[in-house]
């Protein structure tokens, strides 16, 4: 509310127009007069801890009839698949009836197929010189729209990769998954101190407060002297030469903002560790801490669903803590195999190899199927449930100063194709957390019959601040709906 309505609100100071005239960083810690509003009737009105993205995707698809609710609107006992997640409940929202229609080149077997389409929603797919070849993905872009506020601007995590490629740059291009947890970890955390940010004490920082707090580096030093002697030299030159010697400034300014990301970032958890936030970071159980452990890990997975449950818990445990430590917003898990093996997870029938289990388990109509082998993939995908969901109470137990980070975040439990074979319709679509109050969950929602996922995106990169409206083929797949939006999910 304007608290002087007899004269024009001030406008927003947008982010990066500030950073922009101050001449610092993109990776400054949130500043109140940066906010949308602060002073409410005089008072200070705290601003919340950022909105964390996460993806937790897994393959083989589903089984409909027990993952989707009989009914809409308040959730009721949660079907067998999602039972796992019934204390956390009141944080879900199920969302069914969505579906891919994007083609592909013909160039692709039906896996690949649901794999470039999963999280980019492109109108077509395929590939070029052999390899994947989509549109920009949902975590690509969230990167682009928070990344620039954390350490690292986006995680990809996971088994995903060959025929099940998900994430591809704003090229279309493929993007690398770490498939390591150790090499994950080591990526994030090696030569820092695990520690939660004390949010109130970064709202309340300004810039030249983290500017004290470490001298300037040496790197930081030579970019300032390459920039200094560059704009000498630019006097003198030519104007073709000029802009040659702006490409290479431009260059230099990005080696620039990265290195002074790393220092402020260093200073700003220096602080931290002085004056910690509530919760405590911890490594994850189990994890693998030498090359030899990892190694007996990673050819195990496939084989050995204890050594599987273990990747799985610690894949969970390493998204949780580098949202819990501020190390970055953005973080996708592409997990499970569908070539794996399920003895003992899968208790009826012979079979216990996921990916004829799913070929064998699904079929055109439901009746068709294998009910032994459904069964068997219901099992399965139970068994995968029970993982998200101790990472959702794991988020919502942590403290970040009066909410927790399942309230701060916006987590897409789904996989990359509806059912094991090769189906689009009818995705397993759940959101857990509230993304700082901008979803209203604890509720089913069904849309009308084959509504593009791409919407679904729009709406979860809108809640990042992206506000094009459009993503994917939102707006031109041949099943639109709703004007390219996703409606009701707040």
């Amino acid at each position: 509310m304007n608290p002087h309505p007899d004269r024009p609100a001030p406008a927003p100071v947008s982010r990066r127009s500030f950073l922009r005239g101050a001449g610092v960083l993109a990776a400054l810690p949130f500043l109140e007069s940066l906010a949308p509003t602060v002073l409410r009737a005089g008072l200070r009105v705290p601003v919340k801890p950022p909105v964390r993205f996460g993806i937790y995707t897994v393959t083989g698809g589903t089984v409909s009839e027990s993952w989707v609710p009989q009914a809409e609107g308040k959730l009721g006992k949660l079907p067998s698949i999602l039972r796992s997640l019934e204390a956390q409940k009141n944080e879900l929202l199920i969302l069914s009836n969505l579906a891919q229609s994007g083609g592909s080149d013909g160039k692709l077997n039906a896996h690949e197929h649901c794999a470039y389409l999963h999280l980019t929603a492109a109108d077509k797919v395929g590939k070029l010189d052999g390899r994947p070849l989509a549109s920009q993905s949902i975590d690509e872009r969230a990167a682009e729209i928070i990344g620039a506020e954390s350490l690292l601007p986006a995680v990809r995590m996971g088994y995903s990769g060959g025929e099940t490629s998900f994430f591809f740059d704003r090229q279309g291009r493929s993007l690398p998954v770490e498939r390591n947890p150790r090499t994950a970890f080591e990526r994030m955390f090696k030569g820092r101190q695990l520690v939660a940010p004390n949010w109130p004490r970064r709202l309340g920082a300004s810039a030249p407060e983290v500017a004290k707090s470490g001298p300037r580096n040496y790197e930081t030093q030579v970019v300032d002297l390459i920039l200094e002697d560059a704009r000498r030299t630019q006097k003198k030159l030519g104007y073709a030469d000029q802009g040659k010697l702006n490409e290479y400034l431009e260059s230099v300014y990005s080696i620039e903002m990265r290195v002074r990301r790393v220092q402020e970032r260093i200073a700003i958890e220096a602080l931290d560790m002085k004056d910690p936030g509530p919760s405590n970071p911890h490594l994850p159980v189990n994890f693998p801490v030498t090359l030899s452990a990892q190694d007996q890990m990673m050819r195990a997975v496939g084989r050995n669903p204890a050594v599987h449950a273990d990747y799985l818990r610690i894949m969970a445990d390493l998204m949780v803590l580098a949202f819990q430590t501020d190390t970055t917003r953005v973080c996708s898990l592409g997990l499970g195999d569908d070539g794996a093996l399920f003895p003992g997870v899968v208790t009826v029938g012979y079979e216990h190899h996921a990916h004829t289990l799913e070929h064998h388990g699904n079929s055109g109509r439901i009746e068709d199927a294998d009910p032994v082998a459904r069964e068997g993939l219901r099992q399965i995908h139970t068994w995968y449930t029970q993982f998200f969901a101790e990472a959702v109470a794991k988020m919502a137990a942590i403290d970040e100063g009066g909410t927790s980070l399942l309230d701060n975040t916006v987590m897409l439990y789904t996989s990359y194709m509806s059912d094991g074979g090769h189906g689009r319709t009818n995705y397993p679509a759940l959101l857990a957390g509230r993304a700082g109050g901008l979803l209203k969950p604890g509720r089913h929602i069904a849309y009308q019959k084959d509504t593009p996922v791409a919407n679904l995106y729009v709406e979860l990169l809108d809640m990042l601040g992206d506000r094009r409206g459009e993503f994917g083929n939102s707006r031109v797949s041949k099943k639109a709906a709703y004007g390219g939006r996703l409606p009701g999910l707040v």
